[in-house]
């Protein structure tokens, strides 16, 4: 989608793999297996279902939340319309935490808006000697995580119910990483995203509220030479750097996606 990573469904691209997976889905056969004999015939049952399903497809309910999952980092997520559905382009977000982790002092790696938990658990795979704090305002998404930290974990993610980072200890942190919403609320595209919760992708009038917020007081959190991550719209780059070095941030960057796309920003706190 222009201007953002926040991707909308259904997309004529996708509509054939859409009704294959349903159609997994509702048999329990592989994909291969329907490849391989196509003459099967559904049961009455199953078309009635992928007839719904496909409704439910075509009215731009995401494909995530009509079969339960989605994979992320080849991790096959839980999901419900509690939690946003993760794209493929958080992904970045989980590789550059990974560039950058070993530099770093000694100290907690804090993810905020964690939703369905996917930057926590797919870091949870990579890092053994880090404690992953992940942080959710709502109870809704919170269920998600809890359910796909439980599987993925590894028992190195701590859940935590609050708002951005005040529930977090003073200079503790020596990663924050955050997708956090970066919509404005008359974003044009919002209509499209409507199946996905508003408070997950809008973040004021200008859509960095949030971004904003989340720069000043990781200020506190951080200790010195705490690294801070933030995923933004590719419309948005040159703002968060201007953020960043409005409240003194060191070594400030942005990372493209793999479409060259300004994607994902950062920037050091000072050391003391």
């Amino acid at each position: 989608m222009s201007g953002t990573g926040v991707t909308a469904d259904p997309q004529p691209s996708t509509a054939r793999l859409d009704a294959e997976l349903l159609a997994v889905y509702v048999t329990g056969r592989s994909r291969a297996h329907l490849y391989a004999f196509p003459e099967t015939e559904l049961s009455a049952r199953q078309q009635s279902s992928l007839d719904r399903l496909l409704q439910r497809r075509c009215s731009g309910e995401p494909l995530a939340y009509i079969v339960g999952e989605r994979e992320f980092w080849s991790l096959p997520l839980t999901l419900t319309p509690g939690a946003l559905v993760p794209r493929a382009d958080t992904e970045l977000l989980v590789e550059q935490a990974l560039r950058h982790h070993a530099a770093l002092p000694a100290g907690s790696i804090i993810e905020l808006g964690t939703g369905s938990g996917a930057i926590a658990v797919a870091l949870a795979q990579e890092l053994e000697d880090r404690l992953i704090i992940a942080v959710e305002l709502h109870t809704e998404a919170l269920q998600v995580a809890r359910g796909n930290v439980r599987r993925f974990g590894r028992e190195r993610v701590q859940l935590l119910q609050g708002d951005w980072l005040e529930s977090i200890a003073d200079t503790s942190a020596a990663m924050i990483i955050a997708n956090p919403p970066y919509l404005a609320s008359n974003d044009p595209h919002l209509p499209a995203l409507r199946h996905e919760p508003r408070s997950a992708l809008v973040s004021g009038v200008s859509g960095l509220e949030d971004i904003e917020r989340i720069v000043s007081s990781a200020r506190r959190v951080g200790m010195p030479g705490c690294l801070l991550l933030l995923e933004h719209g590719c419309d948005q780059a040159s703002s968060v750097r201007s953020i960043l070095r409005h409240y003194n941030y060191q070594r400030i960057q942005t990372e493209p996606d793999l479409t060259g796309l300004e994607r994902v920003s950062l920037g050091y706190l000072q050391h003391a």
